[in-house]
């Protein structure tokens, strides 16, 4: 594994995403990653994960709480798991907050393989403007 614990590699993965630095956050995952975003969405590049949420919302970001870091069960990679809250504006202008989310990463040679994405975003603002 590289030499950024796997919290710090994930918080700055994740600022980059928000920020839309997308070509450098790209750069942290693995070739042949998975990223798994909620109604089991699958996406293979963060060009694909960016394309898909446009229109769902005009902009979110997350208040990262904490992260929690283990280790494979009988595997080489590394779990961490950040928790926290989205907050944002919807389609219509109106912000929202405090929606809970739970982002999943394996890691494996400081590389990310998996993201998989868990939030109430879809439970707290209406379907139709979400």
């Amino acid at each position: 594994m590289g030499t950024e614990d796997p919290a710090g590699l994930i918080d700055r993965y994740l600022q980059l995403c928000e920020d839309r630095q997308l070509a450098e956050a790209s750069r942290l995952l693995a070739p042949g990653v998975l990223i798994v975003f909620p109604g089991g969405r699958v996406f293979g590049s963060l060009t694909e994960m960016a394309a898909a949420a446009t229109g769902r919302y005009r902009w979110v970001r997350k208040h990262r709480d904490r992260y929690l870091v283990g280790t494979e069960a009988g595997g080489d990679r590394t779990s961490v798991t950040s928790l926290g809250t989205l907050y944002g504006e919807d389609n219509d202008g109106s912000p929202f907050d405090r929606i809970r989310y739970a982002d999943v990463f394996l890691l494996q040679d400081g590389l990310i393989t998996e993201q998989h994405v868990y939030n109430d975003l879809a439970v707290d603002l209406p379907t139709s403007r979400i």
